[in-house]
């Protein structure tokens, strides 16, 4: 199986440990990977503000970027969201090489899980950690159950961080809340934004985590940047860090 790494552009520019840890991750676990040079932002952005024109051109280079893989593992839930459930409009509906690589882009839980069948790290992380499961990651890749659905899925990713010796699980009221980022209603809607943020810290503040985890960055990105500035008593750490074992 040849796997390239798909890293989002944010995660790059501002959370270069989390693409670190994620290849330390799979390399650990004896996946051959390859980095594909070249690649650039999913277009998410764009396609959300409604700038399908210059989101094309972006969504056809990953395409042809990531083609010659046998999977593409991306440690972002909305990054793999966009790509598997966004990028048809942009390719004619028999483009194979399209269909290829929609079909075959993992979030990095998802490919643990489903690809990998992951049953046993050798890592460990003493401390209490909450789940924050992002909205991409629940409702459009369904990696776990989320309330307002009916149909019992097992929590892909939590399976997954279950697996590390130590760790100390503690419970939200409500852990499958938005954080309130969503890209660009934080810039639009910055009140509304802020407010979601803080009720979601508080949640799991509350709850009494030392770490509140996620398979998405973005969703800790706006909750980091709400904690630093108002010293709350938490950290957040993207699961592939947990994974590997990054101290806290």
């Amino acid at each position: 199986m040849s796997v390239a790494l798909f890293v989002p552009c944010y995660i790059d520019q501002l959370y270069p440990d989390v693409a670190i840890a994620t290849l330390e991750l799979l390399e650990r676990l004896g996946v051959d990977v390859v980095y594909p040079s070249g690649q650039t932002c999913c277009g998410q952005p764009m396609a959300n503000t409604g700038c399908n024109d210059e989101t094309a051109p972006v969504a056809r280079r990953l395409v042809e970027l990531f083609a010659p893989y046998d999977s593409i593992v991306c440690p972002s839930g909305s990054c793999t969201a966009m790509v598997r459930g966004h990028y048809a409009q942009y390719f004619e509906p028999d483009d194979e090489t399209f269909q290829h690589v929609r079909d075959n882009t993992f979030e990095l839980c998802e490919f643990l899980h489903d690809k990998l069948h992951v049953q046993q790290l050798d890592v460990h992380f003493p401390h209490r950690v909450s789940l924050h499961q992002s909205c991409h990651g629940l409702r459009e890749l369904r990696l776990g159950q989320s309330s307002e659905s009916m149909t019992p899925r097992e929590n892909k990713v939590r399976k997954i961080l279950e697996l590390v010796h130590d760790i100390q699980w503690v419970e939200p009221q409500r852990p499958d809340d938005c954080c309130g980022f969503g890209g660009t209603f934080a810039v639009n809607e910055a009140d509304v934004s802020a407010e979601m943020g803080r009720a979601r810290i508080t949640d799991h503040v509350s709850a009494g985590s030392e770490v509140l985890a996620s398979a998405d960055m973005s969703c800790l990105m706006h909750l980091q940047g709400l904690i630093r500035r108002e010293k709350r008593p938490i950290r957040v750490m993207h699961v592939a860090q947990i994974l590997v074992g990054r101290p806290l």
